[in-house]
């Protein structure tokens, strides 16, 4: 028989089999299931890219090139921040609001030197520890450069701000604008605020002046076709220069010589959405000729056509595929019209083949391309002309001192193909 202290024993197994079983089923026991979770995407049309300068884009314009409008709202205030202009495609990649792919789809589009220092604003940081001395109550759009020199800002400084109330209007408007002004100071400003005969705060009807500043005079339309305008054209439709420019080259280049619709125009992101109902009403679109009314047109002697004037069709005409002609018609525009056939065959995404055919053909006539000394360069022309804008803001600041076109070479220290390229187009 089985003593007493068996039973315990196997009463405590039985006990100690019995817990280990529970454990183990709550343990292995299925996990719950989760329905399957789907992200939705917002869906949005990429933008139509042309070559673009982004320190002349507005919100609106940003918008266009896909950002919300936080994020370029985000844009605009970071390029206050590094001193109200970008100066390097490096510099603007720094921009958190800019993702690293959505930089990768614009950098070819940039119209900036890859890498660059701000010079500017490191000095605009260093000077500004100089103190400034204020002698009474003064109203500052009435203050010259000289007038703000004499209160202790520098002359790069005094000629910033002098560009940012021109930027406002005319007018520093209030004292929060000119609290804004990047040049000044938290200490400075703090100095200054009690003398400053200015609003306090900015008027609720400072928008519609800002957004009309650059027109004073209305613009007075009339019917046009987009597809005829040249530079000059756009400019009297209130463009800017440089507008103008990406207009026509997003025309000529993007969709090959011709806007098919008025769609087509108002994704140009030069063009605001304002700006395009101001417009509308006036927009009378050519017909866009097939190819078989093309051919029925009297065929062009290429013998004596000249290749600073030869349009997209003609190139067409003459046997260059979509893409060849866009190429040569988009970078004669940035170059201001070709100075050599070698130019031209040079230029990218083209059949070389045809394009000698061409260039052996027609001629060249380089007279009407224009010119200038380095030191007497436009800044808009050196920062846009595809052989100067990566040297463009070296041959600026030395210029400043040294006007002689012998030491801004010297400085510049630039290889020899690159001088050689850029010689073509200097007197």
């Amino acid at each position: 028989m089985m003593k007493k202290n068996d039973y315990h024993k196997l009463a405590c197994m039985v006990i100690f089999l019995t817990i280990l079983l529970a454990y183990q089923s709550h343990t292995s026991r299925n996990k719950e299931s989760f329905p399957e979770v789907k992200f939705i995407t917002e869906t949005s049309t990429s933008p139509i890219l042309s070559d673009f300068d982004p320190n002349i884009l507005d919100l609106q314009q940003w918008q266009k090139l896909g950002f919300s409008e936080k994020q370029a709202s985000t844009i605009l205030k970071y390029k206050g921040i590094v001193g109200g202009k970008f100066v390097s495609k490096e510099q603007l990649k720094k921009c958190y609001a800019i993702s690293e792919d959505k930089f990768k789809s614009l950098e070819s589009f940039i119209v900036l030197p890859e890498k660059g220092e701000n010079t500017s604003y490191k000095s605009f940081k260093n000077t500004d520890r100089k103190s400034i001395s204020i002698t009474g109550k003064f109203n500052p759009d009435h203050y010259s450069i000289n007038d703000w020199v004499k209160m202790g800002f520098s002359e790069r400084q005094a000629e910033a701000m002098m560009k940012y109330k021109k930027f406002l209007g005319g007018s520093f408007v209030s004292k929060e604008k000119f609290k804004e002004c990047f040049i000044i100071s938290a200490d400075n400003y703090s100095k200054i605020e009690p003398y400053l005969l200015l609003p306090a705060h900015t008027p609720e009807s400072f928008k519609n002046i800002y957004g009309n500043h650059l027109l004073k005079e209305r613009i007075r339309y009339s019917p046009f076709d987009p597809n005829l305008l040249d530079a000059e054209g756009w400019k009297a439709l209130g463009f800017s220069e440089k507008q103008a420019s990406t207009i026509i080259n997003y025309r000529d280049r993007n969709l090959k010589g011709s806007f098919k619709s008025l769609e087509e125009l108002q994704k140009c992101f030069v063009i605001s959405t304002e700006k395009f109902q101001e417009l509308k009403p006036y927009i009378k679109l050519s017909s866009v000729p097939t190819k078989k009314q093309d051919t029925q047109q009297e065929k062009t002697d290429f013998s004596k056509i000249d290749l600073n004037g030869i349009t997209f069709r003609q190139l067409l005409e003459f046997g260059l595929d979509e893409k060849s002609a866009g190429s040569i018609i988009g970078f004669r525009k940035k170059l201001g019209g070709f100075v050599t056939k070698q130019q031209i065959l040079d230029t990218y995404n083209i059949d070389k083949e045809m394009v000698q055919k061409l260039i052996s053909t027609a001629q060249l006539d380089p007279s009407g391309v224009p010119k200038y000394t380095l030191a007497d360069a436009p800044e808009d022309w050196l920062k846009n002309h595809p052989y100067f804008k990566y040297s463009a803001d070296k041959i600026i600041y030395y210029r400043i001192s040294n006007p002689d076109d012998r030491k801004i070479w010297k400085f510049l220290k630039l290889k020899p193909e690159y001088e050689e390229r850029m010689r073509l187009y200097l007197k």
